[in-house]
């Protein structure tokens, strides 16, 4: 049995347990958590375009999911637009800001790249916050509209329902990490790997390397607006309140702790993400300093994050049955 056959099969499980998934979650807060690490799994597969592909560590992400979010409910409560088109007007508007943005940011390298987006971050908070009369400012937006139902084979499906609503986001997760999975293993995605190796030598062979930093930017900006998206009108209301600088942060740990640069990493990651603080609540005051602990100790002990442990220990066994067999 060869590595890449067990990797499809233990693929294909995941699959099936995720589709399975509400029929075993009998209460309703655990359903509820899983659609929020649905959403951050498409937020980390954008993450992971720029900072595990590229090697540029970004700290915008929650900014362009506040861009997503806040353009998507403006679309539907303001402009009555259909939430269907609002969703997909929504990472569009981010990636188009996402270009203004990336265009000069990425004309510096390193810890300037990440100071520059950080404060693109800050930038958006800010506007969010004080631009009262458009975003309603810390008070927010109520009311945010859930997507419409349709008929599905002579049945009704209807978005009020957690259910319905964790199937709609299982597929966005699917998609970005798909999409990725296609840049990858494109032409793109093998000048992105080149240019997190040797930026250098990529633009002395004449790789116009800007060009490709910027797509990955661009398409980071656009997962996150779609993930916004998703969470806005998932939880009905809306503040710049998620979308500040720390859940970017969380967005480069999901990467870091599933494993920078690869397809499986994010979705591990942003599971981390989520779970991990809801299950340390039992340790209350000390909730915080237990889950810094643990990324720590992470970070020394499995530098390469989650899935490339998962993965070597899945080759040994690869190994170990072929010597077998």
């Amino acid at each position: 049995m060869s590595n890449s056959l067990i990797k499809n099969i233990a693929f294909i499980a995941l699959l099936v347990v995720l589709f399975a998934m509400p029929a075993f979650l009998t209460v309703p807060y655990f359903l509820h958590l899983m659609i929020l690490g649905l959403i951050w799994v498409v937020i980390a597969q954008g993450q992971n375009l720029i900072q595990g592909f590229t090697g540029y560590v970004s700290i915008a992400s929650a900014g362009f999911m506040g861009v997503g979010a806040y353009a998507s409910t403006l679309l539907a409560l303001r402009l009555d637009v259909s939430v269907w088109v609002s969703l997909l007007c929504a990472p569009f508007i981010a990636g188009l800001i996402a270009v203004f943005v990336g265009y000069p940011s990425l004309r510096v390298k390193g810890h300037y790249f990440a100071i520059v987006t950080l404060a693109y971050n800050l930038v958006i908070v800010i506007v969010l916050n004080n631009f009262t009369s458009l975003t309603g400012g810390e008070g927010g937006l109520t009311h945010v509209p859930r997507p419409e139902g349709f008929n599905f084979l002579g049945r009704e499906i209807a978005f009020d329902t957690r259910e319905a609503y964790y199937y709609l986001v299982l597929i966005a997760a699917i998609f970005a990490t798909g999409l990725c999975a296609l840049i990858l293993r494109s032409r793109v995605g093998q000048i992105l790997l080149s240019i997190r190796q040797n930026e250098v030598l990529a633009q002395a062979v004449g790789i116009e390397t800007w060009r490709y930093k910027l797509f990955a930017f661009v398409m980071s900006g656009a997962l996150a607006g779609l993930a916004g998206a998703l969470y806005a009108h998932f939880i009905g209301f809306l503040n710049p309140e998620p979308f500040g600088v720390d859940q970017s942060l969380n967005a480069i740990l999901a990467v870091i702790l599933g494993g920078s640069g690869t397809l499986a990493g994010p979705v591990v990651g942003a599971f981390l993400v989520i779970a991990l603080p809801e299950y340390l609540r039992i340790a209350d005051t000390l909730r915080l300093v237990v889950y810094g602990g643990l990324l720590i100790l992470t970070t020394i002990y499995m530098p390469r994050g989650v899935v490339p442990l998962i993965s070597g220990t899945f080759n040994k066994i690869g190994t170990w049955f072929n010597n077998k067999v």
